[in-house]
């Protein structure tokens, strides 16, 4: 009993191999091989099991199974733990035995049918079997479950058919009740009858159902009828059951078909593709046959869609072997025979599967399914069966293609592509013989059939939009790395777009000939073909001009951004102001650069306002060619322009290359004499400030007379001999101002006042421009300028003059006697306070120390200084020499060396016994030497306190530690 669900045994024969098919490649491309034998859909499997008694009843849900054996015994066995059934027993003591199970779908409540009109209640969590009280008196028939409040705990309202006909709304709760009140069942009340012919009829099934928007459906069925009923439950009233949805339409007889045929006993189930989710289908099993369906909650007159009914087969007798049980799958419903199973196809109404028991194992009582597991359940009073059912919906598409569903059809082989390749091409096949090319060409375009093949069927009808529609979608369906493939019907449909624009164009078609070209613009600026199109753009480009299509040709070269062609052809064509907004929209300066020229010499005036509009984006230089070549050959506007670009690049955007300032002031020396010296005047006074060429300048105003121009150039250069020369010939104002500029060379400017005075005198005879010349320069005297004077010219001309220069020859003598005077006494005064400075002295006490070394400073030399402070000799040394400069440091070394040189000197000279006087003139001498060093030394280190001068001033803004030094110190202080 432990194993009585881990081991099976095939009950069936076993079958032949399908041998495997050879691995061949259909007219689709694909290879259709099988690998291995495929599972059948529906498998059936023994389970290892004998029972002790016979099998009554049996019942699975949720993995629940609940098992009469026998007359007093029940098995329950939770398939999650098949090693622990639970056996009960049910106590009775009459001859009453177990009529029928009821299990819930939650496989927690079991009601349990006697056929002495009892019902008895089993829990899932009890061992206890208790008694309905309330049903006493009824054969229960048939059990409707309340799927939405169903639980572990309470069945919620439910409803109860019998065999008399009444149908009951009870509550079952798994509690154990009050003191007072222990059974189970809270309420049994009668909710309605159901008759056939005047007569009550056994309630065989009844099901609920909620739908949409909070509607129930419930449907019953006796022997030959069923009956539908409808209605809404009041919201916050689903716990007072569904007798509102019978009463609702009391007055009218229930919705419900009738067949004429009664074999006794009816069977109706249902489909439900999710876990309490509305059932999809249905099939009842009746007198003539099976009705089967699908159910629709919204349709106001009956819940029952697409009904048809399937007769039973001739080999199915009525008087020998009726129809036991039904289930309904996905796209199945299975039979039970006496001795058989059938399973029938619900899309075709064929047997596609029967499988036969054996004898040993006695006739066939019930089928049940799982609608949790969704396993069908077979058993005998011997033995139990289970079949798996998989992959049910494999062959439906062939199903669905045969009925030419190809939408259905698609939708169950979307996971296997040879499965869909044949539904499209069956499909494409389809729509190609009814005439509607279009849909046949975009299902071709997605199978793998031969491409010439299909190409050729629609050139061959003539359908040139159909095979058209065929190419875009293959197009569509290609690999970018496919680019032999795509080149190719990229250029087909070219070829196409254009032939049928052309026909439309002839045509006058106007509406459709602007869909058509509006399609192949949009073909051509595709961003998926845009590579490739761009390679391949020399025969696109050949296919618009063998159809003379100029206006697509200039569109394509716009999407390609190939607008070097398209100005071209506006050029080409005369309309330059086209090929200019093309140009400025753009904004390419090598097409500018290129085009320039041409566009110049049309539109000169819109072209220099795209120039300044492009601004620093062009380079100027390589506009040049353009400018020159019409300036010279072109009409006063183009030329007017040229200065205009050539004055925007100097003044607006400052381009220093000095070829755009020699242009500019060529044309200005040609056309704009009045311009050429503001612009000169404005380009500086020094030749660092100049950005054109000095000497390109100064011939180019020489060749046309411009002398000004040519003085200010001069100038510039700093040649100004040539300036005055050269402005004498024109102005001697300018000539003056001409002279003044050498202002740091005294004898150039005298030379060339000179020059202006001898052309005064000489060549104007003007004395009096003369004497101006000698007020307006302080280095001309009148004995410079009278050489130039003729012999006839008497004084009385330069009286005043002469007079002037005598006059201001006195005042520079008073002048420097003067300043002798001031230099003698000065000198004396000088003398005196060098006397006074020798004879003055101080004291030093003999507890003074060193102000820098804070050592009593009679030990060793020392200095003393007005201000107070005394410094030993070598402490002063150490606190001067860091502020001393370069120069004043190597004066100091050096006069140091020489001091200790004569100091030896003088060492070695009292060493000497004879004293002689030409020894004693030796020591005289170096000992005045010694003096002289000590005092230039002296001069150096003690020119001023250390504390007090100038010295400590200067070191004010000096850091304490030197820069250099600073990490050293730094790293010391740690």
């Amino acid at each position: 009993m432990a194993s009585i669900l881990d081991e099976y045994e095939d009950s069936q024969q076993t079958r032949q191999n399908v041998q495997p098919h050879t691995a061949m490649i259909t007219h689709t491309g694909f290879v259709n091989v099988r690998l291995e034998e495929e599972k059948p859909i529906f498998n059936k499997q023994r389970i290892d099991f004998t029972p002790p008694e016979q099998i009554n009843h049996l019942m699975v849900c949720s993995n629940q199974l609940c098992m009469s054996l026998g007359r007093d015994t029940l098995l329950r066995i939770d398939l999650a733990k098949p090693d622990q059934p639970n056996q009960i027993e049910l106590g009775r003591k009459d001859d009453s035995r177990v009529h029928r199970l009821f299990l819930d779908p939650t496989g927690s409540h079991l009601l349990i049918s006697l056929s002495s009109s009892e019902c008895l209640y089993l829990n899932r969590n009890t061992q206890k079997v208790r008694p309905l009280s309330r049903w006493r008196g009824h054969l229960i028939e048939s059990v409707g479950w309340n799927k939405v409040l169903g639980g572990d705990s309470s069945t919620g309202p439910i409803l109860i058919g019998t065999s008399q006909g009444l149908i009951f709304e009870a509550e079952i709760t798994a509690s154990e009740g009050s003191l007072f009140n222990n059974n189970p069942d809270q309420y049994f009340r009668q909710v309605h009858s159901l008759e056939e012919d005047g007569r009550a009829a056994p309630v065989c099934c009844i099901e609920i159902e909620r739908g949409w928007e909070n509607k129930f459906f419930i449907i019953a069925t006796t022997r030959k009828r069923l009956f539908q009923f409808v209605g809404k439950v009041a919201e916050g009233s689903e716990q007072q059951g569904f007798s509102s949805i019978f009463s609702q339409n009391q007055d009218l007889l229930p919705s419900f078909q009738e067949f004429p045929v009664n074999m006794g006993h009816s069977e109706i189930t249902f489909y439900t593709s999710k876990l309490r989710s509305t059932p999809k289908a249905f099939a009842w099993m009746m007198g003539n046959g099976v009705l089967y369906g699908q159910l629709d909650s919204v349709r106001p007159d009956s819940l029952l869609s697409d009904v048809q009914v399937w007769e039973y087969t001739p080999d199915i007798d009525l008087s020998f072997n009726k129809p036991i049980s039904i289930v309904l799958t996905q796209f199945h419903f299975l039979l039970l025979l006496p001795d058989r199973i059938k399973a029938v196809c619900t899309l075709n109404g064929q047997v596609v599967y029967e499988d036969v028991f054996p004898e040993k194992f006695g006739a066939l009582k019930r089928m049940i399914k799982d609608p949790v597991g969704g396993l069908v359940w077979i058993y005998t009073e011997r033995a139990v069966f289970r079949y798996h059912i998989q992959k049910e919906s494999r062959d439906v598409w062939q199903m669905y293609m045969g009925m030419k569903k190809f939408d259905l059809a698609k939708e169950f082989c979307r996971d296997r592509p040879e499965c869909m390749d044949m539904v499209l091409a069956k499909e494409a096949e389809h729509w190609f013989q009814n005439k509607r090319y279009l849909e046949s060409a975009k299902c071709y375009a997605m199978t793998q059939s031969y491409f010439e093949e299909i190409a050729l069927k629609f050139i061959e009808a003539k359908q040139e939009d159909a095979l058209k529609e065929f190419l875009l979608k293959k197009l569509n369906n290609l690999k970018q790395n496919e680019r032999t493939q795509m080149t190719l019907l990229v250029t087909w449909l070219a070829e196409l777009y254009l032939n049928r624009v052309g026909q439309l164009e002839s045509d006058c078609n106007t509406v459709v000939f602007k869909e058509t070209r509006d399609d192949f613009r949009k073909f051509l600026n595709n961003p998926k073909y845009k590579d490739c199109l761009f390679n391949n753009r020399g025969t696109i480009y050949d296919l618009l001009a063998s159809h003379g299509n100029v206006d697509d040709m200039v569109y394509f070269s716009v999407v390609m951004q190939d607008y070097e062609r398209v100005i071209s052809h506006y050029c080409q064509h005369d309309d330059f102001a086209a090929a200019l907004d093309v140009l400025s929209k753009h904004c390419d300066a090598k097409l500018f650069y290129k085009f320039s020229p041409v566009l110049m010499q049309h539109i000169p005036k819109k072209v220099v306002d795209a120039w300044i509009q492009m601004g620093k984006r062009l380079d100027p230089k390589r506009l040049i060619p353009a400018l020159m070549n019409y300036s010279q050959m072109g009409s006063t506007q183009q030329i007017h322009e040229t200065i205009r670009y050539m004055e925007f690049c100097v003044f607006e955007l400052e381009v220093t290359e000095e070829a755009i300032h020699n242009y500019l002031l060529s044309l200005y020396a040609k056309y704009r004499a009045e311009s050429l010296l503001a612009y000169l005047e404005q380009a500086g006074t020094h030749a660092s400030e100049i950005h054109y060429d000095l000497k390109y300048a100064l011939r180019l105003c020489a060749e046309h007379g411009y002398l000004k121009a040519c003085v200010l150039v001069y100038k510039i250069m700093e040649l100004y001999e040539e300036a005055v020369d050269l402005a004498l010939q024109v102005d001697v104002d300018l000539a003056k101002s001409c002279a003044d500029l050498p202002e740091d060379d005294e004898e150039l400017r005298k030379k060339l006042w000179l020059k202006i005075a001898k052309h005064v005198v000489q060549e104007e005879r003007d004395v009096k421009k003369a004497m101006n010349c000698l007020c307006s320069c302080d280095l001309l005297k009148i004995e410079h300028i009278l050489p130039f004077f003729p012999d006839f010219v008497t004084i009385d001309h330069f009286k005043e003059a002469i007079c002037s220069s005598l006059e201001d020859y006195n005042q520079h003598i008073e002048e420097l006697k003067q300043e002798m005077e001031e230099a003698t006494e000065s000198a004396k005064r000088i003398r005196e306070d060098i006397q006074e400075m020798r004879n003055k002295y101080g004291v030093v006490d003999s507890q003074e120390k060193c102000a820098s070394c804070d050592f009593p400073l009679l030990n060793r030399p020392f200095y003393l200084f007005l201000c107070g402070h005394m410094f030993h000799y070598d402490c002063l040394f150490q606190e001067v020499t860091p502020h001393l400069t370069p120069f004043k440091l190597g004066r100091l070394e050096e006069l140091q060396r020489k001091f200790s040189a004569a100091t030896q000197s003088s060492k070695s000279r009292h060493r000497q016994k004879e004293e002689s006087d030409t020894a004693s003139l030796g020591k005289g001498t170096a000992g005045t030497s010694r003096e002289q060093i000590k005092s230039d030394i002296d001069d150096i280190i003690a020119s001023e306190c250390v504390y007090c001068g100038e010295l400590m001033i200067k070191s004010i803004d000096k850091p304490f530690i030197d820069p250099d030094k600073f990490e050293e110190e730094k790293s010391s202080w740690l």
